[in-house]
């Protein structure tokens, strides 16, 4: 799917990174596309933004080493549970999925760290059709 199919900026994105400089390089490519933006250092920070009821989160990105109370794998177990119309994508490097992965029976990561700024756009524009579609049913 590209860009051209649906123009979907102005879709807010929570991303959810212990690495300030990673997390900072997407947000920063994100911002410059149209696409609103949080930020989150930890699973405890993400947890209390997706709590907040006046946020409003279309998309969540996450490294599942994330610093905090939980993991990445927890994180989106926590969102599941709290939050069922968010999907979160999950980032890892190799490495990092496969300890991560080994503490936890879950689904892997879906994306591999670095980021390719361009299939982070494409996964937001996939993921926000599809809920559109859901909400049109």
């Amino acid at each position: 799917m590209t860009n051209e199919l649906i123009d979907d900026r102005g879709a807010s994105v929570l991303i959810v990174d212990s690495d300030i400089l990673v997390r900072h390089a997407l947000a920063d490519y994100l911002r410059h596309c149209g696409y609103r933006v949080v930020e989150a250092a930890s699973s405890d920070e993400a947890m209390l933004a997706l709590a907040e009821a006046s946020l409003s989160v279309d998309v969540v990105l996450c490294d599942v080493a994330v610093a905090g109370s939980r993991s990445g794998f927890e994180l989106a177990t926590w969102v599941r549970q709290n939050r069922p119309d968010l999907e979160v994508k999950l980032a890892a490097s190799v490495e990092g999925a496969a300890k991560a992965a080994a503490n936890l029976c879950d689904s892997g990561p879906h994306t591999a760290r670095p980021y390719d700024p361009q299939s982070v756009i494409d996964y937001i524009i996939q993921r926000r059709a599809t809920q559109q579609r859901s909400e049109g049913s």
